[in-house]
């Protein structure tokens, strides 16, 4: 029995037919005898449009405000998921970032992460529950809820995965996988079947929008395969 981490992006959780698929790809996993953590992101155009909403009030958003706000998108689909999985008969839990004890910074909006507590995820997994993880959030040593920057879910899964010893990280995305360059724009692009932490991390700093540089950090530091 191995431990799985998923983590689905937007476009894969983006209304209850594609959460619906989500939940089924999950069982599957399960039911092949591995625990599984699933991070989510919040629905797509959910985090555009709370950052709207929070224009309309004022040009300068308060920063601690923004992020408590922003961090209801991924709670949103957190639930909607456990639910499902309840619904079909397995045992499942969401979990905020700080009910997951991911400790970061206080830098609101673009926080790092400092330490994940895995006492009480391990403490559920041990139980067999499918635990299902709000990404790009976590909780500063105030209690403060905090936001980890465009593309934190990516960090949320393969911290976790780092924290939890699991066995692979898996980044389900719009993409079916890593390229050579942007598939949209090159078209001599070819996909490649494997790529070193340090290619990658080339990549995502020159711009690559696949996997966000910190995740692959995280990867490469505590030596996490990571599928996309």
């Amino acid at each position: 029995m191995g431990l799985i981490v998923q983590k689905y992006g937007g476009t894969s959780v983006a209304d209850l037919d594609r959460i619906q698929n989500v939940a089924k790809r999950v069982i599957r996993t399960y039911d092949q005898g591995n625990n599984v953590v699933v991070i989510l992101s919040a629905m797509a155009g959910v985090t555009d449009t709370l950052i709207g909403l929070a224009a309309g009030v004022t040009e300068d958003p308060d920063k601690r405000e923004l992020d408590v706000l922003l961090a209801t998108g991924e709670q949103t689909t957190s639930a909607l998921l456990a639910m499902m999985l309840k619904s079909m008969g397995y045992a499942a839990q969401s979990l905020l970032g700080h009910q997951a004890e991911v400790v970061t910074d206080c830098d609101f909006g673009n926080a790092r992460i400092i330490e994940i507590g895995a006492k009480h995820m391990n403490e559920l997994l041990e139980k067999r529950t499918i635990l299902v993880v709000a990404g790009f959030q976590g909780a500063d040593l105030k209690g403060n809820i905090t936001t980890l920057g465009r593309g934190g879910s990516d960090t949320s899964a393969v911290a976790i995965a780092a924290a939890l010893k699991a066995d692979t990280c898996e980044i389900y995305t719009d993409v079916d996988g890593i390229y050579t360059a942007d598939p949209n724009i090159c078209h001599k692009a070819r996909k490649l079947k494997e790529v070193s932490y340090d290619e990658m991390l080339n990549m995502a700093s020159l711009g690559a929008k696949v996997l966000q540089i910190r995740s692959v950090g995280f990867a490469k530091k505590y030596n996490i395969p990571v599928h996309v």
